[in-house]
């Protein structure tokens, strides 16, 4: 089949968060937007057909799960990542940073700290310290362009009075796909401080080549203290519909969750978010494998461009996402100088690597999730404003 990603589709007046956002966001609407992590392509065909045909029947009432969506779920991660997840391990949750809170109250009374790992998703940080409970930070280390896990500090961090950990993985923003070395050694921590893991995983069919994402549950070969989230939002582009899902074989752990959201008053579903998600995993594999190799080259094209054109720019090389993380320090500007550059000078909107935390001064993300001809126009963007200076 062919799949058309290359002709960009107008998204403003829909009411997109990305595109009608941006006076609100950056203060102007006069620029590219390459922020939020939602992608301007069309979702498979097949989520449109079901969309659809959900939306044929005039009443939206209160909707159930089928066993039929559960399964997709069930033969997705089984065919895609090799691990077997059993149909009592599921909850479904509205989105990752509702999941994200519900882990928080869960699993560390309040004033219990919780391990994140900056630059990291801002929703992390918020978290925890919404909820009461003690932020723990171990930040990761980058050396020669590539970011790794400080496992000694960590092992302090453990030593803490932490019960929680929120991995990423793949790591937003920096875009690292951990190896299974990484992901046993944090195992390891893990089990010699109780640590409870919530493994965020929803970048994990976003991987490119040369890459492999592991999940952490299915290397820890049926350890009862990892909690993961997954979900078909960043995959197949639906995040607007919010559904996600937690794999928790732990029944102790599955309760604590369960009564977590019922605190929060958090419902899971709507008749959309149900028809989509099962659609996207039972139909979409043709979709995304063409996805892949489009962003693909689109990363690799932002590479060269930035390395021949803007070598004050250098790309963190990602291994998963479409979310780049690019490194501005040499521009020599402030992270408030930065913010203002891309803004008004380049007229690209990018989010800026200060909120992720600490170690994201003096970097930006940007979202490639896009047409090739949008990203080319943002770089000439940048090089133009590069070329003319901060004055």
């Amino acid at each position: 089949m062919n799949f058309d990603f290359e002709t960009p589709i107008p998204r403003e007046g829909t009411a997109s968060v990305k595109w009608d956002g941006r006076k609100g966001y950056f203060g102007s609407e006069d620029l590219l937007p390459m922020w939020v992590a939602d992608a301007d392509f069309a979702v498979p065909e097949a989520v449109s057909r079901a969309v659809m045909a959900r939306a044929a029947h005039p009443v939206f009432g209160y909707t159930l799960a089928t066993d039929s969506l559960y399964e997709s779920l069930i033969q997705w991660m089984h065919d895609r990542h090799g691990f077997d997840v059993h149909r009592d391990w599921i909850i479904l949750s509205p989105g990752v940073v509702p999941s994200l809170h519900a882990a928080a109250i869960a699993f560390a009374p309040s004033g219990a700290g919780v391990i994140v790992q900056p630059p990291v998703y801002f929703p992390f940080f918020s978290a925890v310290t919404e909820t009461d409970r003690r932020l723990i930070l171990n930040p990761l280390r980058l050396e020669n362009g590539r970011y790794s896990i400080d496992f000694e500090h960590l092992e302090q961090c453990a030593g803490q009075g932490a019960r929680l950990l929120m991995l990423c993985t793949p790591h937003n923003p920096v875009g690292r796909v951990w190896s299974e070395n990484e992901l046993r050694n944090v195992l390891d921590i893990a089990r010699r401080h109780d640590l409870v893991i919530l493994s965020d995983e929803i970048h994990h069919d976003l991987i490119f080549p040369g890459a492999k994402h592991i999940p952490l549950q299915w290397l820890a070969a049926g350890e009862g203290n990892i909690v993961t989230a997954v979900a078909p939002s960043k995959t197949f582009n639906i995040p607007g519909l919010g559904l996600s899902a937690l794999i928790v074989p732990n029944p102790k752990h599955r309760l604590a969750l369960r009564k977590a959201f019922e605190l929060l008053h958090l419902g899971a579903s709507n008749p959309f978010s149900l028809v989509a998600f099962e659609a996207a995993y039972r139909e979409g594999g043709e979709w995304l494998e063409a996805l892949l190799v489009y962003l693909t080259q689109t990363r690799d094209f932002v590479g060269q461009y930035l390395a021949s054109h803007i070598p004050k720019i250098k790309l963190i090389q990602p291994e998963g996402t479409y979310l780049l993380w690019l490194d501005c320090r040499e521009l020599d500007m402030n992270d408030i100088e930065l913010k203002q550059f891309f803004i008004h000078k380049a007229k690209v909107g990018m989010n800026p690597g200060s909120v992720f935390g600490e170690g994201g001064g003096g970097f930006m993300r940007m979202n490639i999730g896009t047409s090739n001809l949008v990203v080319k126009e943002a770089l000439e963007r940048i090089r133009k404003a590069v070329e003319g200076g901060i004055g």
